[in-house]
Parts: C-alpha cells; sequence; structure tokens
C-alpha cells in the first residue's frame, strides 16, 4: 500500500465533530439501538411543498445543465433583493450562488488568507470556522464569549484586545451556532467601530437570521462603513427545510467576487440547476412556512428550559437558532461519550466549538424526542 505524504492543510484539521456524532448515532441505529438525535443541526421538517414542486418543474422544463458559475441571474437577483430589504447594499453582480454555505465560507476563506495571516473567532465558533481558517493557512485568535452568556456585547473590550491591524478576518455568526445568540446593534456597532479602526475585514454568517424568537437581527454590512468591508453568508438549508438540497450564497463588493469567482469555477463549477429555480420560489412564496418552522422551533426551546429547571440547570436561552448549550460538570468530551453510549442521547461537546465545558443540543426534533431525551439523561445521571 501507498505510504500517502498528506499535506499539511488536512493534517491541520480534524473531522467535523457533529458530524463524527451523527455518524456514531447512525451505526448504534443500525444495530437496533433507539438513539435519540439531538447532534445535527437540521429541521425536522420536510421541504415546504412549493418549494419540491419548483424544483420538479425546472427538472421538467430540462434545468438539468451547467449554469453560469456565479449562479442563474434570476436567483442572484432574488437574493439581492431579499438583502436590500434587510438593509444591506447589494446587486445580482455582488452575489455568488453556491452549493451550501460551506463552500460560501470556502471561497471566503481561500480567496483572502494567506499563510500566517489572522484569523479572530468569537467562542463558541461554529466547527468548520477552524477547520476552513486552518486549510487556508491562516493563525487563529479567539475571544471566549462564554463568561458573557454567550452575548458580544459585554465582551466587546476582550475583542478590542484582540483585534489589531494585523488582523486580517473576523468571523460573526448571529444568530449562532452553537448558542443561538442574537448579537445586538451595539455589540455589531462595536465590531464596525474596530473593523474600521483596524481595516478588518468581517464575515457576517447569518444562517440562521429568519430563525429568530422575538428579536429582529440586523445585517452587520448595513452599518455605515461596513458594506464595503463585509462578506454575508446565507443559504436555504435552516429557515426552508432544505439540508440536502445544497443551496447557499455570499454577498461581497465587486472585486471579491471577481477573485472568490475563480475558486468556485475551478472547483464545484456552479450550484445545482434545478436546485436554484427551487430557491427562487424559497425565497419569493414561503414565508408562511417560515414563520410555521419557526414557532414550533420556539415552543421547543421554551420547553427545554423548563425541562432542565425541573433538574435544577439553569440554561443560557438564545434568542435564534434552534441550539442549546447545556452545562456539564465534567469533561465535556467524556460527558457526550458517556451519553450516547449509556443514555443513548446524542449531544456534541462544547470543546469542540471552542468551548468546554457544555454540550451542545439541537431542538431541531419533535416535542416528544426532546422529552425522552431529557429523559434518558436524568436516569442515567448525565443531569
Amino acid at each position: 500500500m501507498t505510504d500517502f505524504d498528506f499535506a499539511s492543510r488536512v493534517e491541520r484539521v480534524e473531522p467535523s465533530a457533529t458530524l463524527a456524532i451523527s455518524n456514531l448515532a447512525n451505526e448504534l441505529e443500525a444495530d437496533g439501538v433507539d438513539v435519540v438525535d439531538l447532534s445535527v443541526g437540521e429541521p425536522d421538517f420536510d421541504t415546504p411543498e412549493n418549494i419540491v414542486e419548483a424544483g420538479k418543474a425546472a427538472l421538467d422544463a430540462g434545468h438539468t445543465t451547467y449554469t453560469s458559475s456565479n449562479g442563474i441571474p434570476a436567483l442572484r437577483e432574488a437574493i439581492a433583493a431579499d438583502l436590500r430589504e434587510g438593509g444591506v447594499p447589494a446587486e445580482a453582480e455582488n452575489v455568488i450562488v453556491t452549493p451550501g454555505g460551506k463552500q460560501a465560507l470556502y471561497e471566503i476563506f481561500h480567496t483572502l488568507i494567506d499563510d500566517g495571516d489572522e484569523v479572530v473567532l468569537l467562542d463558541p465558533a461554529w466547527v468548520s470556522y477552524e477547520a476552513q481558517a486552518k486549510m487556508a493557512g491562516a493563525d487563529l485568535s479567539r475571544v471566549d464569549l462564554s463568561p458573557y452568556d454567550f452575548q458580544l456585547e459585554p465582551a466587546l473590550d476582550d475583542l478590542a484586545a484582540t483585534v489589531s491591524d494585523d488582523t486580517e478576518l473576523l468571523v460573526v455568526n448571529s444568530p449562532s451556532n452553537p448558542t443561538g445568540a442574537v448579537y445586538s446593534d451595539a455589540a455589531l456597532e462595536g465590531v464596525r467601530d474596530l473593523a474600521v479602526d483596524h481595516d478588518v475585514t468581517v464575515v457576517a454568517d447569518e444562517m440562521y437570521e429568519d430563525i429568530t424568537y422575538g428579536v429582529d437581527p440586523t445585517s452587520l454590512a448595513s452599518f455605515d462603513g461596513m458594506a464595503d468591508r463585509t462578506l454575508t453568508v446565507n443559504g436555504f438549508s435552516k429557515a426552508y427545510a432544505m439540508t440536502g438540497w445544497r443551496l447557499g450564497y455570499f454577498r461581497a463588493p465587486d472585486d471579491f467576487v471577481s477573485q472568490a469567482g475563480k475558486i468556485q469555477s475551478h472547483s464545484v463549477s456552479c450550484a445545482v440547476n434545478f436546485v436554484q429555480h427551487a430557491g427562487i420560489e424559497a425565497l419569493e412564496n414561503t414565508d408562511d412556512a417560515v414563520v410555521e418552522m419557526r414557532d414550533a422551533f420556539r415552543e421547543r426551546r421554551d420547553m427545554l428550559v423548563d425541562l432542565f429547571a425541573d433538574h435544577g440547570i439553569d440554561v443560557p436561552v438564545g434568542d435564534g437558532a434552534f441550539y442549546m448549550m447545556l452545562p456539564v460538570d465534567q469533561d465535556d468530551q467524556a460527558w457526550c461519550e458517556g451519553a450516547i453510549e449509556e443514555a443513548h442521547v446524542a449531544t456534541v461537546p462544547g470543546s469542540a466549538f471552542g468551548t468546554p465545558g457544555y454540550a451542545r443540543l439541537s431542538y431541531a426534533a419533535s416535542k416528544e424526542r426532546l422529552r425522552e431525551g431529557v429523559e434518558r439523561l436524568a436516569e442515567g445521571g448525565y443531569l
């Protein structure tokens, strides 16, 4: 067998912790074990029927060829219009449509980052930020939000002590995976001030912007001075229950689009043609379904808060996404391994997100399964 000399870029990173836990859950289920899987951030709803029908109609119409690498014009126009409604200056030419949000981030990191460039993350940070930054050769600096109940505003002094003229990129994810935190306008204004003062580019990952509870998130690129230095990432997986369709996008200034487009054209070529047509339908005619799913997520979040309170556990409550960080009083990796092996409840260690001492739960599952999960954790001595 060949002894491969693997590239350093892949040896810098570990496999996705969330997918690793999910794979373990699938293996147990294949062996006949009933696992309450709270590990993966995937809505348990079917893709809304109007989107499915739009995809079928696009197939019937023969939309099965390559498209323009950056996306079909109609979808790019629809995305730009949606961004403008949120106060973000955008035209179709500012948008690249990608096969999922991860591909958007991949193109951003590899367009901007050279070996040794500094990338700043806000912890807890979604697991793929670190991996993608390292694959691009970045050096990481991290700001811990856990002492502030995962909110950014009270941590602005810590962020200011970290960001400098040497910082190439700051990643801001609001609403947040894994905490559900929605950062205040004051927090985002603080980010704006630091970015302008130090000439820093900012990734605004707004994948969960349509899944919020009682708050209206503000797009970072809408603040004065931020449109030309913000790379806004979004997609269709979460709000529209389209995880397997693999459709995302990012909005960037013209010169960035022209450079990132090279990576898209030489890697994935383009997003799937008929899926892009379904994306137009999602943006334009699916508001009611999004509200229905969002209301269900909120009910589940509130139920979980009450269930954990019954066991004397106070969990930080996020105003967005569908995640919860459960405090654990032991090594979080060992806790999560025990929970899945003994209680058959799948969660993700907080250390995978840069914040030990927690387990991330996804409440994108039915109320019945969530109750069952809490009961199993309690009976197994994990609460």
